[in-house]
């Protein structure tokens, strides 16, 4: 297995594919091992991004006696009062300035219809990882919906789900019917209205080819962000459909970009 691991690293879009679907072989031992083997590569793979986290923190004002950096402008007040009573100012008197990390809600859209092919299936384990990852480094929450002309929750917003758990359940998705994007706009509106979180994201991974007649975009309006990665060999309705959406778009090209490209649409 070592050489495997190295020849992911070497060329995860021409191994990871394979490996992913080795992970239905027939046979129960290969099986057991490479579903053992493919979750941790994948969230290897998963962490190459630029820094993990959704967004950018924030500076907020606390007692400095909770911590950070001390903030002299927002602690003059403080200081002058106490030296006009001969005396020095307490921590909890003055203020500080602390990191605050952002709140984020990811709903992830997984589009199995057609056929999940290898390259498909590790695309979409990769997007879980990432997307999992971030929500974690972030403080955030996490759900995932899979998609055909049904919509079906992986992972439901709320549930206390690891990473690792999330891309095998990723992995065993099997892929067929129809495409309804409005079907799997709307569940992302569901799981996203429990939400605690500030920020709500969506992030649909599809080529966006809609099969059925329902038109997606009043589903679309009725999230507060949509992101669409959409594979670069075939995104000409995923960028017609972003667009119409007023949602932001990216084309993957390589699967090891992955990382990077979801970082990029979640920057603020």
């Amino acid at each position: 297995m070592q050489a495997v691991e190295a020849a992911v690293a070497e060329e995860p879009d021409d191994v990871l594919p394979l490996l992913a679907l080795m992970s239905r072989a027939t046979d129960p031992a290969l099986r057991a091992r490479v579903q053992a083997l493919v979750p941790r590569l994948v969230l290897e793979r998963a962490r190459s991004g630029p820094a993990g986290r959704i967004g950018a923190g924030r500076l907020r004002p606390a007692r400095a006696d909770r911590g950070g950096d001390l903030d002299l402008d927002a602690s003059l007040e403080a200081v002058s009062a106490a030296r006009a009573e001969g005396r020095a100012p307490a921590l909890d008197e003055l203020t500080s300035s602390v990191w605050e990390r952002p709140s984020t809600a990811l709903c992830l859209l997984v589009d199995r219809s057609g056929s999940m092919d290898g390259r498909r299936l590790a695309t979409a384990a990769m997007a879980a990882a990432a997307c999992a990852l971030r929500a974690a480094e972030s403080g955030g929450e996490l759900a995932v919906v899979a998609f055909d002309r049904r919509a079906e929750a992986v992972v439901g917003l709320g549930t206390a789900t690891p990473a690792r758990r999330a891309v095998e359940r990723v992995l065993g998705l099997r892929g067929h019917g129809m495409t309804s994007l409005d079907a799997a706009l709307r569940a992302a509106r569901d799981q996203l209205a429990g939400a605690r979180a500030r920020r709500r994201i969506t992030v649909l991974l599809s080529d966006c080819r809609v099969t059925d007649d329902i038109d997606p975009l009043p589903a679309a309006s009725g999230l507060d962000e949509l992101l669409v990665i959409a594979p670069a060999s075939d995104d000409e309705e995923a960028r017609h459909f972003a667009r119409a959406a007023g949602a932001r778009v990216a084309s993957l090209d390589v699967l090891a970009e992955l990382p990077v490209v979801l970082d990029r649409l979640l920057a603020p």
